[in-house]
């Protein structure tokens, strides 16, 4: 706050003035924020250049995600570059991975599918984005459009991984085996449907 005062100092005398040009020089540029890029415009306009800072902030996510919440790739002491690299990539691997699971399975989700038109709507790339009146609706009934219950994508995941396959054998035939997969529930085959395979030609 010194910056903003003139202060004059001396034996037995103290007296100080604000810098009122400074101070409101300052106040004009209050709260803005100024992007700046070397790419050309014809290549990144004006709005998306912000919506490109804005971004950002998915970076944070995607590293919370990588390392604690979805994927749980908790840091590991690594001494030689080449590992380090290795586990850098599996890391970006694994999120690339989960980017697209989102993206596919987004209708089962709270992600908000219209938000390609939901940020066209702004009047400024600079405001924040309302969400679609489906995402609102999704959040507000629990539900999609079809009718069919939304969920996290820790849930949704979760619940995938309640299938099984498990190898049967007979007692009087023990060379023989037979193998029994679990029925999928009406949300695994949407899922599935949406992921677009079998789970069963998979396995």
């Amino acid at each position: 706050m010194a910056k903003h005062f003139a202060l004059d100092i001396r034996d037995g005398h103290f007296s100080w003035a604000r810098k009122v040009d400074q101070i409101t020089a300052e106040a004009k540029l209050d709260g803005i924020y100024v992007v700046r890029t070397s790419v050309p415009a014809e290549d990144l306009s004006t709005a998306h250049a912000v919506q490109a800072y804005k971004d950002l902030s998915r970076v944070e996510r995607a590293f919370r995600s990588m390392k604690t919440i979805d994927l749980e790739i908790r840091p590991i002491r690594h001494w030689n570059a080449d590992r380090v690299r290795a586990h850098v990539f599996l890391c970006m691997l694994a999120y690339h991975v989960e980017w697209h699971l989102r993206q596919a399975l987004a209708p089962l989700l709270f992600h908000d599918t219209d938000l390609d038109a939901a940020r066209a709507e702004r009047s400024s790339p600079v405001v924040s984005t309302e969400p679609s009146p489906a995402a609102k609706s999704k959040k507000a009934i629990k539900r999609n459009a079809n009718g069919e219950p939304v969920h996290s994508f820790g849930g949704l995941i979760d619940h995938l991984g309640t299938m099984t396959r498990n190898t049967m054998r007979m007692p009087l035939a023990k060379k023989q085996h037979v193998t029994l997969l679990s029925k999928s529930t009406p949300l695994q085959e949407a899922a599935f449907q949406l992921l677009g395979f079998d789970p069963k030609r998979v396995q």
